[in-house]
């Protein structure tokens, strides 16, 4: 059997047929397969019909580069020896387009020798940046689109990776690549991780979060103009880019080897603009992804500011806080802010014995824009607490203890509010008399009581200066 196994393979060049193609797929899909045909001129013979051929039996052969290149250093040295690059980029260029199956099998080619070092890395990145890429990402097709950021993510990885980062990120010549990539994503969604791994790559651990972002700005955005008009509306895009992003780091910490500051300043800018255009009138009736882009970026933004929190709270030898550095651009000013001008949990508003009091001074307050809003906020205030007196020192200072304390509550709207707030009340006074003396010296008037609100050690009062309620301890 062996022995027709090479007689079969030792003449491929010559012979064509759909058989002998498909018995040369059949052996590269194995190790040993791929190394038994090194020595047949295998790779040599599928190349050229990839360049010249346009029938049925083109997809075969691509597929057959493919496998052939999968692993095996032979085939990987022998395809640039080749010119496979040049080979494959004539498909690409084809007129008309190649189809997305052919289309999808030829970038899997170059993704499979992309893997074989530097120099395979560096012929692809040569021939194929950035105008075949680019001619790649607008297919506007999952099949194409995920063997593409393969091929991005491997030649952006390693050896001389930082610096083909850097020119995928180049506004003029490589962005216009991730920008059609993300496109494609949001609108006919993608299947595969590469992505996933090439934002984080982009994002979170390096500086281009703010051009990428930008980019998916509206068409007519003026860039020319302050960040605030700009982002007068944020497109699905954007959310879309937000919502990978923080699925991302939810779902992979450990897999994320630094967060960027220039990531998490952004992502506080991107935070403070959406809370000034998101409208706090109308009261959401599900979570994020609602459908509305700067509802959706308003809650990417505060989830993802809880990741970056959680992220750095396990990762004891890092040398820079991306945490401290939000704090110090005002991250926890903005956080109270927001949450004290929300209208107290459902629990408290029907807890109120001055009802008419409460709706007069409750005219004014905010609603939760999305279920989980008001979680979302206590969360990330949570996290920062976390092992840090200075923030527990600022909370006491902005007279915030009664504010958090009103968060320690079941709430419809915001699944795991009494969770959070009981982890932002155990962060805010472990280790700090001051606070814990603050909370026990609270002063009760006009108390309210409900079954919920007891059953954790509180009750309602009316605030006398800010007529608005808020909990205190039970004597």
């Amino acid at each position: 059997m062996a022995m027709e196994n090479d007689r079969r393979t030792a003449g491929v060049e010559e012979d064509e047929s759909d058989e002998a193609l498909e018995f040369l797929l059949e052996a590269s899909r194995t190790p040993g397969g791929r190394a038994r045909l090194a020595s047949t001129g295998a790779l040599a013979a599928a190349l050229r019909r990839v360049s010249s051929d346009t029938s049925s039996a083109l997809l075969p052969s691509l597929r057959l580069v493919r496998n052939l290149c999968a692993g095996d250093a032979v085939h990987q040295d022998a395809f640039v020896e080749l010119g496979g690059p040049d080979r494959i980029a004539s498909v690409l260029l084809s007129t008309p387009p190649a189809s997305p199956d052919v289309a999808r099998v030829a970038l899997q080619a170059i993704g499979n020798l992309a893997c074989g070092g530097e120099a395979q890395r560096s012929a692809v990145w040569a021939r194929f940046f950035p105008a075949l890429f680019l001619a790649a990402a607008r297919y506007r097709d999952p099949a194409v689109c995920d063997p593409l950021c393969m091929v991005l993510d491997t030649c952006c990885s390693s050896e001389g990776g930082h610096r083909r980062l850097a020119e995928l990120c180049e506004t003029k010549t490589g962005l216009p690549i991730i920008l059609e990539i993300v496109t494609t994503a949001c609108r006919a969604g993608h299947q595969e991780e590469w992505l996933d791994w090439l934002l984080c790559k982009v994002c979170i651990e390096e500086a281009y979060l703010s051009r990428l972002f930008q980019g998916l700005a509206s068409p007519s955005t003026d860039n020319s103009i302050d960040a605030q008009c700009r982002y007068s509306f944020f497109t699905r895009e954007q959310a879309f880019l937000l919502g990978m992003l923080s699925e991302y780091l939810s779902n992979r910490p450990k897999d994320v080897s630094m967060i960027s500051s220039p990531f998490a300043l952004e992502v506080l800018k991107v935070l403070d603009i959406a809370s000034a255009i998101v409208d706090f009138s109308s009261r959401g009736s599900s979570d994020v992804p609602t459908g509305f882009p700067a509802i959706d970026v308003l809650g990417y933004s505060l989830t993802i500011l809880r990741h970056i929190c959680a992220w750095e709270n396990d990762i004891a030898h890092a040398t820079e806080a991306p945490v401290d550095l939000l704090l110090s651009a005002g991250l926890l000013q903005l956080l109270l802010r927001l949450l004290g001008e929300l209208e107290p949990p459902a629990i408290i508003r029907k807890s109120m014995t001055n009802a008419d009091h409460f709706i007069q001074s409750s005219t004014a307050l905010k609603v939760c824009p999305y279920k989980g809003f008001r979680r979302d906020l206590v969360s990330v205030i949570g996290n920062c607490l976390h092992g840090r007196k200075q923030v527990q020192v600022e909370i006491r200072q902005q007279n915030a203890i009664p504010l958090l304390l009103q968060q320690c509550v079941v709430d419809e709207d915001n699944p795991f509010l009494r969770e959070w707030g009981l982890w932002s009340m155990r962060n805010l006074l472990e280790g700090n008399p001051e606070n814990q003396h603050e909370v026990a010296q609270l002063q009760l008037q006009e108390p309210v009581n409900t079954p919920e609100i007891a059953g954790i050690g509180l009750r309602v009062e009316i605030d006398e200066k800010t007529g608005h309620p808020k909990l205190v301890n039970i004597v």
